[in-house]
């Protein structure tokens, strides 16, 4: 008996790939038989997941080997050295390994006399391009996007950061789909406790699927660090935990800084961590622009936070009179009669903005300006002529609208607006104590966050860190060598 025979596996592969692909039934899964150097051989991929000119060149290759290069090959690493000296391959003796490998577009090729399955990489995902993300669009800098290709986002971030310690952790999420996932660092920057622990997280995980990617993962962290802690996490607080972002620079800038980057397969999404409530403020303008342009779009980002949070609550303070009103500003104040108290005018419009928002993302573009008209003319004269709104609570509601476009985290967005609900609701129940009351229980929901790390949520405000407060408030200059 030759020595290729003593190792030879490929009854038992052809066996249980066979079952656990079901060929003949999924049209897609195929199989095709060739011969090999005088051994048979059988190839499995999924078409539509890989690149026919590959496949072409793969298979010119194979089948040009002859009966005597594979006299000394007895295994499957004799196979990559001595037959198919192909950039891209690899072999593999664990069948579902291997599986996972065929579903993500590479192809598995079993040779008879080998000890392995060969896989060879001819994947081509069906993808859109680098585009600039629409949500987070710069007026300078770079203009392309994360996408939806594992390799193609991560080849964004390493073509920023060309240095051996940045390191990308290899992590496969999701008990059927079976997600490709990478923790992203600097070695010796990042913390590599959080790290490590990080990376147990994702290993416990146990969850069937990752089809709805990034926010799936984010809950699934959050659930398995309440068990791990004792402590049930709280669904209800509205506060981002995460940084989320599709922008390649951004990633590279809070990693080499040393923060930890999640990429996901099959989002153009990616989660950074730690993050904190001021890590939301800023944005990518801030640092493609002079020191003064910087600080001013910052300084005015800021002030912007405060105006959608506070702006409604103070007008409907002023408007009830618990707090004086100066003279300059009265005429700003309504004196006559409205059907509806201001308190629900205000979450009415709150509510009918969030519908237009939804309606305008499933409004086709050939439509867009149809529906501006339309809200304009509902949210507009009619509902004032009708005697519903008065023109006062339209125009605040624009501004509340209008500044939190200036927010780079829809999620902030979002957890800003319960906020100022809540202080709605406190003005209309007890009045400058109400409000009082919602922003002291506000602030409380946001000192006992904790990100999903477990650092502070208001560092460096508690524990307090002056240096790196004033960071988060001023832009910088790039630091000395």
């Amino acid at each position: 008996m030759s020595e290729y025979q003593k190792a030879d596996r490929y009854d038992f592969y052809i066996r249980e790939l066979r079952k656990a692909l079901s060929i003949g039934q999924s049209f897609d899964v195929l199989e095709r038989k060739i011969s090999i150097g005088g051994r048979d051989a059988s190839i499995f991929f999924v078409d539509g997941l890989t690149k026919a000119n590959n496949m072409q060149f793969v298979m010119s290759f194979l089948l040009r080997i002859k009966d005597k290069d594979m006299e000394r090959v007895t295994t499957a690493d004799d196979f990559l050295k001595y037959a198919l000296p192909f950039l891209d391959s690899l072999s593999e003796s664990d069948v579902h390994a291997a599986l996972k490998q065929l579903f993500s577009g590479l192809v598995l090729i079993v040779v008879s006399g080998l000890d392995q399955v060969i896989i060879v990489d001819a994947r081509d995902y069906p993808s859109r391009g680098v585009e600039e993300p629409s949500k987070e669009k710069s007026l300078r800098g770079a203009k392309d996007g994360f996408t939806e290709s594992f390799m193609t986002n991560i080849a964004l971030v390493r073509r920023r950061i060309r240095d051996p310690k940045l390191i990308f952790e290899s992590h496969i999420i999701g008990q059927e789909s079976k997600t490709d996932t990478c923790i992203v660092y600097m070695k010796g920057i990042a913390d590599e406790s959080v790290v490590k622990r990080l990376g147990e997280l994702l290993d416990q995980l146990k969850i069937h699927n990752l089809t709805m990617t990034e926010q799936t993962l984010v809950e699934a962290l959050m659930r398995v660090e309440g068990k791990k802690n004792r402590k049930r996490p709280s669904f209800l607080n509205p506060f981002p935990k995460v940084r989320y972002t599709q922008r390649p620079d951004i990633v590279a800038a809070h990693v080499t800084e040393g923060k930890i980057a999640i990429i996901v397969d099959n989002t153009p999404t990616v989660i950074i961590l730690p993050a904190c409530i001021f890590d939301f403020m800023q944005d990518v303008d801030d640092y493609y622009f002079p020191l003064l342009t910087g600080n001013y779009f910052r300084l005015l980002r800021i002030a912007n936070v405060l105006v959608t949070l506070f702006a409604s609550p103070l007008y409907l303070l002023m408007a009830d009179g618990y707090i004086p009103v100066y003279e300059g500003i009265r005429f700003f104040i309504p004196d006559t009669d409205y059907a509806i108290s201001l308190f629900w005018q205000f979450i009415i419009l709150e509510i009918a903005i969030d519908a237009l928002k939804l309606a305008s993302l499933n409004t086709p573009d050939s439509l867009g300006m149809s529906l501006s008209v339309i809200g304009a003319l509902i949210l507009g004269e009619f509902s004032v002529e009708s005697g519903w709104f008065i023109p006062h609570t339209i125009l605040v509601m624009a501004v509340v609208s209008l500044a939190s476009f200036t927010h780079p985290s829809i999620e902030l967005g979002y957890a800003i607006k319960f906020s100022r609900i809540l202080m709605l609701i406190g003005v209309a129940l007890y009045g400058f104590w109400g409000v009082a009351a919602a922003a002291v229980l506000i602030i409380i929901v946001m000192a006992s966050t904790k990100t999903l790390t477990g650092a502070p949520y208001l560092y460096p405000l508690l524990p307090f860190n002056g240096k790196a407060l004033r960071r988060y408030f001023f832009r910088t200059t790039i630091p000395k060598e």
